[in-house]
């Protein structure tokens, strides 16, 4: 389609302008920054929607989240995000870290542990929660402690930890396959997407340093009680649209390139669009493809960044068979478990969602496959569902869900200026210091906004939520 003419500027806009290409969390939160900041600016989106790899679909009553997404309380760009945007209250967290933990392996049956936090001082928050936890033995729980405050010592940013990685840190710091498998690899697959020998160390000790040893709420997990796409396309439109800036989905750019007069020109089907500043803000190959020749320094980096894959498991009941909000499950291939009842519109039975992470093994196998592997670990860890029937069993594959985690990939990942001036990029593979989160994904669009207002010669505003420096 080609996109209508830019309006004029608004009361307060700066003669600057520019373009976002990419409507996922980065794009929107690049474009609102600027907007913010007095530039007009164009959001460019290839599909029909906004959101990225976090949104929704129909499939008949059901509306469907592509996978199932949470965040944490130490995720302070995504709450500014979703304050932005008016959907804090949409996507509440816990008043306080509680996990069911469900095994499935022992032979006496199935057995259920908790993850939980007092309101006590970091470490002593989790004290009572790991020495009352079934799941390890009391010297697994010792070994577990002393290896956390091991952690807390490292310092992430320190280049030396992106080469190692984190499952031989682990078994040198006396941590058994029992505990790498109960403890460790139950958060750390979650937020890395690998398991810990897989991951760098460097991003690993920033994840569990952020999340269980800075603060004793930093832990608590949030997620949406409606569909993505409620907060990440139409509450984000709204707030673009609030904010002047021009969103054009279904719109692809098939170039970039730097006018001799010192603009931008970014071509789109039937039209080329003028701006002083462009910012990036879609997956790494996409970028590498758009990038003039110079603009990174090692460009081949971006095309070694590899990716790994997220698979979810969609399984409709007939009866609710799941009374928490979510699980997470041992001794079975099954991850995680979220009710989507209430969030998908279903009204009756009750809507599972399995969370498969690191899913290597299992994205490209087929749904039959899949179903009957999955039903039966389902059978036992939720013994309700033996009585059950299965109304629909469906899955939803993100074959490059996020950037692989592996040690060496910090230098690989881009700060967000370029060499070529007024070009920027984002995206949760660039350089925030975090794996790839929806947390990430927002730092990754304050620091592109800061790197292109500098660029322009822009003040840039007080941030209003604790974020590193713009790379």
């Amino acid at each position: 389609m080609r996109p209508p003419a830019p309006p004029a500027d608004p009361p307060g806009r700066s003669g600057h302008s520019a373009v976002v290409v990419g409507g996922g969390l980065a794009g929107i939160t690049t474009a609102l920054a600027l907007a913010d900041a007095g530039v007009r600016v164009t959001l460019l989106e290839g599909r029909p929607r906004l959101g990225g790899l976090a949104f929704s679909f129909r499939r008949g009553e059901l509306t469907v989240d592509n996978g199932q997404h949470v965040y944490l309380r130490c995720c302070t760009a995504y709450r500014w995000f979703l304050d932005r945007i008016e959907g804090t209250a949409l996507a509440p967290l816990q008043n306080r870290l509680d996990v069911p933990v469900v095994d499935v392996a022992k032979p006496e049956g199935r057995r259920l542990g908790r993850l939980r936090r007092d309101p006590l001082p970091v470490p002593f928050h989790l004290g009572r929660s790991l020495a009352a936890y079934p799941h390890l033995s009391l010297a697994e729980r010792a070994a577990v402690g002393r290896a956390a405050l091991a952690l807390k010592k490292l310092d992430p940013a320190d280049p030396a930890l992106d080469t190692q990685d984190f499952g031989s840190w682990l078994t040198a710091h006396g941590q058994s396959a029992r505990a790498v498998e109960a403890l460790w690899d139950l958060v750390g697959v979650a937020t890395l997407n690998a398991v810990a020998g897989d991951a760098s160390l460097g991003l690993a000790a920033m994840v569990f340093k952020t999340g269980l040893l800075s603060d004793p709420g930093a832990a608590d997990i949030g997620w949406a009680h409606v569909p993505l796409g409620e907060l990440h396309d139409r509450l984000a439109r709204k707030a673009l649209d609030s904010a002047g800036v021009r969103t054009e989905v279904r719109t692809r750019v098939t170039s970039v390139s730097h006018h001799e007069n010192g603009t931008w020109r970014v071509q789109v089907p039937g039209e080329t669009l003028e701006a002083d500043a462009v910012v990036l803000a879609v997956p790494q190959r996409e970028a590498l493809d758009l990038l003039p020749e110079g603009a990174v320094d090692a460009p081949e980096n971006l095309a070694a960044l590899g990716t790994a894959p997220i698979l979810d498991i969609h399984v409709v009941y007939d009866r609710k068979v799941l009374g928490v909000p979510f699980l997470a499950a041992l001794g079975t291939p099954v991850q995680w478990v979220f009710d989507r009842t209430r969030a998908s519109g279903l009204r009756e039975g009750q809507y599972l969602a399995l969370s498969q992470s690191a899913a290597q093994d299992d994205i490209d196998t087929p749904v039959a496959a899949l179903r009957e592997r999955y039903l039966p670990e389902l059978n036992r860890l939720l013994p309700t569902t033996r009585g059950a029937r299965v109304r629909d069993f469906f899955v939803t594959r993100e074959r490059t869900a996020t950037f692989a985690p592996a040690p060496g990939t910090g230098r690989l990942r881009p700060g967000a200026r370029t060499k070529a001036p007024g070009l920027c990029l984002a995206g949760a593979w660039t350089a925030t210091g975090w794996p790839a989160t929806m947390e990430s994904a927002v730092r990754s669009g304050v620091n592109a906004a800061d790197a292109a207002l500098a660029a322009l010669g822009r003040p840039r505003p007080r941030r209003p939520y604790p974020i590193e420096e713009a790379a």
